[in-house]
């Protein structure tokens, strides 16, 4: 453990200096090469041009350059790969995109992504919209969002951890120490594998359980700051007009923040698409569990590993996600007024 944490102080310091490092040295050259003290007339008004020209490409030069060597270039690759064999070596054309819609794991893996879709961001949105609205009046309601916020600063690996202590289950003759089947075991109830309810098939359920509980504190936040910018006077106008709370909430704060519901909606709706980490540390897509992104790690690294199939995936989770992406950044431009 000692090693390990080391190590992270030690990448910390060494990325931070060297961020700083760069940028000083990039500022020294600069104004180096193109000189405004001690230059005058037309040449100091040139240097400055100059340095107003080549300065932001020095912050923006690293982060473009990071994008393309770790994010533009798996992409083209991995467009690439999806024309390709098992090896990702010979091209085999549209064959692997034939294969996926045909095969009934992939079918299944769809199902249960839309699943998730339909159920999540609903639920996170609607849950902190909720909590926003109730913490916002209340004295301790700093308290209650910092609690709720928490699990987000939690991984979603250590999430599933987590849950799985709940979901936990011991032999019938044994003690329950997960919290669910102590729950159910307390009120006389037989204690069951949450997991893998083959006979329910909600098992997709308790997995999302983990993701609403994670994001929930995200759309909270969010929606909070968009409830603060909602005009007094418009809600005491409601309350003279007798409007009650119900109504108040419905018709008067809702449609003024409902672009930034929408955002929130959108930006979880783009996360479950990519949702793997906790499937695949809860049940690795066992007990119709399975979602697309695990599916493509299974051909990608398992089984000896398929590239072109994985790759096929990895590209219709992506074409799945652009739209959904383009138009969250619109309307995030638009909240903002640009």
């Amino acid at each position: 453990m000692a090693a390990q944490i080391f190590s992270a102080i030690l990448v910390i310091i060494i990325g931070v200096g060297g961020c700083v490092a760069y940028f000083w040295g990039a500022n020294r050259a600069l104004d180096m090469i193109f000189p405004s003290r001690g230059v005058t007339g037309g040449a100091a008004v040139d240097n400055l041009r100059r340095q107003g020209l080549i300065r932001p490409w020095l912050f923006i030069g690293p982060a473009l350059l990071i994008l393309t060597v770790y994010l533009i270039y798996p992409v083209v690759q991995t467009v690439i790969l999806s024309f390709q064999n098992r090896a990702g070596e010979g091209f085999v054309g549209l064959d692997n995109y034939v294969w996926a819609f045909g095969d009934r794991e992939f079918r299944s893996s769809i199902l249960n992504n839309l699943l998730w879709l339909l159920i999540v961001p609903a639920a996170c949105t609607f849950l902190g919209l909720v909590i926003a609205v109730l913490t916002d009046k209340i004295w301790w309601g700093t308290i209650a969002k910092s609690l709720i916020f928490l699990p987000l600063a939690i991984s979603f690996v250590g999430a599933s951890v987590i849950w799985k202590f709940v979901y936990e289950y011991r032999g019938a003759d044994q003690t329950q120490i997960g919290i669910l089947n102590a729950i159910v075991t307390f009120f006389g109830g037989d204690p069951k594998v949450w997991i893998s309810l083959a006979d329910w098939n909600v098992n997709d359920m308790f997995l999302m359980v983990i993701l609403i509980w994670i994001q929930t504190g995200f759309a909270m936040v969010i929606l909070s700051a968009a409830l603060r910018g909602i005009p007094e006077e418009t809600i005491e106008a409601a309350v003279i007009d007798g409007a009650n709370p119900f109504q108040i909430f419905w018709k008067i704060m809702v449609p003024q923040i409902w672009g930034t519901i929408a955002v929130v909606w959108t930006t979880i709706t783009i996360l479950v698409l990519k949702v793997f980490d906790i499937v695949l540390t809860m049940t690795n897509g066992q007990w119709n569990t399975q979602v697309l992104a695990n599916l493509m790690f299974d051909w990608m690294f398992r089984g000896g590993g398929d590239f072109g199939r994985g790759a096929t995936i990895a590209i219709i989770i992506m074409i799945a996600v652009l739209p959904i992406m383009i138009w969250n950044i619109r309307q995030a431009n638009r909240e903002g007024g640009r």
